[in-house]
């Protein structure tokens, strides 16, 4: 019975797990035989968020020749995490790399099970629960991004383009990864109180408390809709989702309401939210397929180190993306007082700080 019950959970665990579209020209071989393998968040490879742009890191690698074609499991739910990380360790994958902070038990439990097995998670950085210093393990590499930086400039710019003078954030599951957007761009909006001498409001979240208004998973469009439709009855007329791929409620609630724009995170919404491209003032990016490809090209060159990457907006690992269909209609100062704030944060003359920045 033990052995029925086990090749039923391998059936389960190889029926979720898929192989990628085709990434080179038609009769183009990669050039290296190393496999990378990838464990996603529940959202999966195509949440048009932070798994997509991760997977995208490893096709971009293929594309270069630098690996051999990789693969990718997508879990039904958290229970798949640990059988997943099994069957990838089993398929002697030469780097597994695993998305989001979901999967840091899941992941820390393999790399210390597999000792000779590399990692790279993505938005996770292991410290200790009491000091909060780092806590490397010797074969996990922490993909990390400062993005309270980038989502300063995002919340400056949201204040500075309110017409009603409210603008929200609301997030998926209130965990660091995702508190940090949340707390750069109520900063970013405050400074613009401050130099404007405004009073311009932040609604679905307060830095000073950590109080906000969160889903509770990002899987539940329903209640991603009900929240944005609540913000935007209570005024707001920018909205930053932080949730993944639920975050596109927000864009519908938008839509129906007319005159409310949208801030995507993680990635350039323009290019993956194609049907509410009016809509998006700007996205706060993080650049998780560059240290993806970066990550995964050291490894199958020998190169692997357990050093962290810490994306900031002086390395290019954080950004705000262009302003696409908003170019013409965000004032020309506003923009130039943006990027002022983008090189005094670089210089280090601005410090935009979060409890979950790295």
């Amino acid at each position: 019975m033990r052995a029925i019950a086990a090749i039923g959970a391998l059936a389960v665990a190889v029926t979720a797990c898929a192989e990628p579209p085709p990434a080179n020209e038609p009769g183009e071989q990669s050039k290296s035989d190393f496999l990378a393998c990838m464990v996603t968040d529940e959202g999966g490879v195509d949440d048009k968020s932070f798994n997509e742009t991760s997977w995208n890191g490893l096709l971009k690698a293929y594309e270069a020749g630098t690996i051999a074609e990789p693969k990718y499991v997508e879990p039904k739910s958290a229970s798949d995490y640990e059988p997943n990380l099994k069957n990838m360790v089993r398929d002697d994958c030469g780097l597994i790399v695993t998305v989001g902070f979901n999967l840091a038990e899941a992941t820390k439990a393999s790399a210390e099970a597999n000792p000779e097995e590399k990692y790279a998670i993505v938005d996770f950085l292991y410290t200790d629960p009491k000091t909060f210093k780092p806590t490397p393990i010797d074969n996990v590499k922490s993909l990390v991004f400062n993005t309270q930086e980038a989502a300063f400039l995002a919340g400056y710019l949201a204040a500075g383009q309110s017409k009603t003078g409210k603008v929200a954030t609301w997030g998926g599951m209130k965990i660091p990864t995702v508190t940090i957007f949340m707390d750069g761009f109520y900063d970013g909006v405050q400074h613009y109180n401050k130099v404007k001498d405004a009073d311009v409001q932040v609604l679905g979240w307060d830095k000073k408390s950590q109080d906000g208004q969160f889903v509770g998973d990002f899987s539940n469009s329903t209640v991603a809709k009900q929240l944005s439709e609540n913000l935007i009855s209570r005024g707001a007329d920018v909205v930053m989702p932080v949730a993944g791929p639920i975050g596109e409620s927000a864009a519908v609630a938008a839509k129906d309401a007319g005159g409310v724009s949208l801030i995507w995170v993680d990635t350039d919404g323009y290019k993956t939210l194609t049907e509410y491209r009016d809509l998006l003032l700007t996205s706060v990016v993080k650049g998780m397929d560059v240290a993806v490809e970066e990550t995964v090209t050291a490894t199958a060159q020998g190169n692997f180190s357990n050093e962290s990457f810490i994306g900031t907006l002086e390395n290019e690992g954080v950004s705000i993306a262009p302003y696409h269909a908003f170019e013409d209609r965000i004032d020309e100062k506003l923009k130039q007082e943006v990027d002022e704030l983008r090189q005094q944060i670089i210089s280090g003359e601005l410090k935009v700080e979060s409890d979950a920045a790295f």
